[in-house]
């Protein structure tokens, strides 16, 4: 049984259409039912202490993100395994993500 069910169609209306249209995420171009988003930072350590963030929040929720880091960009997709597309952990950690940016970035 998955950890989360897929987003439903209100779901995606209420919690993913505002990301995509406020936040800066993008669904992914390679088909798959995933969003991603670059983050940029001042330096490594910035993107270091963010990814930290992120890894702590991903550990808790048992939903890891697939990412990148290269100096001071951090790359990171969501999409659960177990449903094969979008779940409300992917929104849950989205949000996440973008509140670790702007707390680092203060």
């Amino acid at each position: 049984m998955p950890l989360s069910p897929p987003l439903t169609a209100d779901q995606r209306e209420t919690l993913l259409k505002p990301l995509l249209a406020e936040k800066g995420w993008k669904m992914d171009e390679n088909g798959r039912d995933a969003i991603k988003k670059e983050f940029v930072f001042k330096d490594f350590i910035q993107a270091w202490s963010f990814m930290s963030m992120v890894a702590i929040k991903a550990e808790k929720l048992n939903h890891h993100p697939e990412w990148s880091n290269v100096y001071n960009r951090v790359s990171i997709l969501f999409s659960s395994h177990d449903v094969n597309g979008l779940s409300d952990r992917d929104m849950k950690m989205a949000k996440f993500a973008n509140e670790a940016f702007d707390c680092i970035k203060q």
